[in-house]
């Protein structure tokens, strides 16, 4: 199957599934004029229960995709991915402009009690350890691989009482909390959720405006900024697995579902 149309200059934005659309959601609201082309890899999700050999393939595979459909910056929308084949992916295409999600430990350093959630491969990362021992050294974390909860959102969303169960059961021994870092980008898309499992007095830090912007530096750095109107940009979403958790999501995202055109199911890449 080929994309929808031709995206030469569209951002490409990948991740295991609906969880980089917190991160293309940011892009859309801060760069309205750019075109997007995304992919969610769903039949192989979560890529948090896979080796390391798995995600780098898949993420190789996907990245192939998107610049055949003439992407010219691609965003791994997914901190697993970015935290095991980010790298890997820069070496291999030497031209191609990044923009990776690592865990937001540095925002979170002026915290005294921070909890992070995010996947195993995550939280078992080279990168992700760095990160600790540079910022939170000096300090308790309080950490958990979320294991289930990713699926449990695929399937139900926002605002649902499994999900929410699920927290609550999850984060209670985290214990009097002042920073929670979201470290997968499925968590954003429920935020409001766990405010309202840890508290409002509690900084839960997103990492998706910080990947937006991030996008913004390097596309005016690499003079590749688009001069459309605002309204004209459009946005194509693939997924190798079936496209209601999509449908389902882009309709609580209003600006990013403006902007579509379609959701195509069974996007053919290669099965490993």
């Amino acid at each position: 199957m080929t994309p929808s149309g031709d995206h030469h200059g569209s951002i490409g934005v990948f991740d295991s599934g609906i969880g980089g659309l917190s991160v293309a959601n940011a892009i859309c609201g801060l760069l309205p004029q750019e075109s997007m082309l995304y992919v969610a890899d769903n039949a192989h999700a979560p890529y948090g229960a896979r080796t390391d050999a798995e995600v780098i393939d898949y993420s190789r595979l996907v990245t192939d995709f998107l610049l055949a459909a003439g992407s010219r910056l691609i965003v791994v929308a997914c901190n697993t991915a970015t935290s095991v084949a980010i790298d890997a992916l820069r070496t291999e295409y030497t031209e191609v402009p990044f923009v990776g999600l690592e865990p937001a430990v540095k925002p979170a350093a002026s915290g005294r009690y921070v909890g992070v959630m995010a996947t195993a491969v995550t939280l078992r990362s080279a990168r992700y350890l760095d990160l600790k021992a540079r910022y939170l050294s000096n300090r308790p974390v309080w950490e958990d691989p979320c294991v289930g909860l990713v699926p449990l959102i695929e399937a139900h969303g926002t605002g649902s009482p499994v999900v929410r169960s699920y927290l609550e059961e999850l984060l209670a021994p985290a214990g009097e909390l002042d920073t929670l870092v979201l470290g997968c980008t499925h968590y954003p898309l429920i935020v409001e959720d766990i405010r309202g499992v840890v508290g409002e007095a509690v900084n839960v830090i997103d990492p998706s405006g910080a990947a937006a912007r991030q996008v913004q530096r390097l596309l005016e750095r690499r003079g590749l900024v688009e001069e459309r109107a605002a309204g004209m940009a459009r946005y194509d979403f693939h997924c190798t697995g079936g496209p209601a958790p999509l449908q389902r999501t882009l309709w609580q995202l209003p600006e990013l579902n403006a902007g579509r055109r379609w959701v195509v199911p069974y996007l053919a890449l290669n099965e490993r």
